[in-house]
């Protein structure tokens, strides 16, 4: 029987445990499972996280900005893990077989506002700000003056011409890298400052400390996530609506797999 989780005003020894690749299969089996059960939420948090994306198109439109479409949107879902703090209330509650109301979860995540996980908003919002810099910096190196005023004419540079090759290939090495950096950082993290008041700190060496331990289904499990909201991104990021949600949710089922706490 899984246990059962502590009272959050305690503090916790954490133990990190060793997860398969079947670990991985069951959070996205237990996510999709959860998403079903509670769609309207899910729908909700992902209709934010869609809204958020067109806003930002939209903007960079308006701004004639259209060539950092393209960037914004791969960095977009850098952000991901700190919109889906409701999702991770959910299925913390039906797990538990607590009661799921829109008050309860509202209310739960205007709650963190007092709390660690806050900080991390400050973590994510500063990475993913780094992404939109180095974008910036590596088109001036690459490309110069020559910066596209059409999404066409950018994505014809980048793919045509060697200059936007190399800013191709050096804007990927970077990004994935800062990708990584935060999804270490956060993916055991963010579900375990909601769980349990620890530190920010604390969590977020916990949260890289798990993925070291666990490399290669901790990679795949990213890799899936990332693959699944580029994809969702496509269709004018209507599809975040329902990969958010279940990403979410899933997330949380590889927190309590990864992390007992006693």
């Amino acid at each position: 029987m899984e246990q059962q989780a502590l009272d959050r005003g305690s503090l916790p020894k954490l133990q990190i445990n060793r997860l398969r690749m079947s670990d991985i299969r069951a959070a996205f089996s237990d996510g999709w499972s959860d998403f079903r059960t509670y769609p309207a939420y899910g729908l909700f948090f992902g209709a934010i996280y869609a809204a958020g994306g067109i806003f930002i198109a939209v903007m960079l439109t308006y701004y004639h900005l259209p060539w950092m479409i393209i960037p914004v949107a791969i960095g977009f879902p850098l952000i991901g893990p700190f919109i889906a703090v409701g999702l991770y209330e959910i299925s913390r509650r039906h797990r538990l077989g607590e009661p799921v109301s829109w008050k309860a979860i509202l209310a739960e995540v205007f709650r963190q506002r007092e709390r660690q996980l806050s900080w991390m908003a400050f973590v994510v919002l500063f990475i993913f700000w780094i992404w939109i810099y180095q974008v910036r910096l590596l088109m001036a190196l690459f490309l110069g003056f020559r910066v596209p005023a059409t999404l066409d004419s950018f994505v014809n540079v980048v793919l045509t011409t060697p200059e936007g090759l190399m800013f191709l290939a050096v804007g990927t090495v970077v990004g994935a890298v800062l990708a990584m950096i935060l999804f270490s950082a956060t993916v055991i993290s963010m579900p375990l400052l909601l769980d349990h008041d620890v530190d920010f700190v604390t969590a977020m060496l916990t949260s890289m400390r798990t993925v070291i331990e666990n490399a290669a289904p901790m990679l795949v499990f990213g890799l899936i996530i990332a693959a699944l909201a580029i994809l969702a991104m496509v269709p004018l990021f209507l599809g975040l609506l329902v990969v958010l949600p279940v990403a979410g949710h899933a997330t949380w089922h590889v927190y309590r797999r990864a992390i007992t706490a006693t």
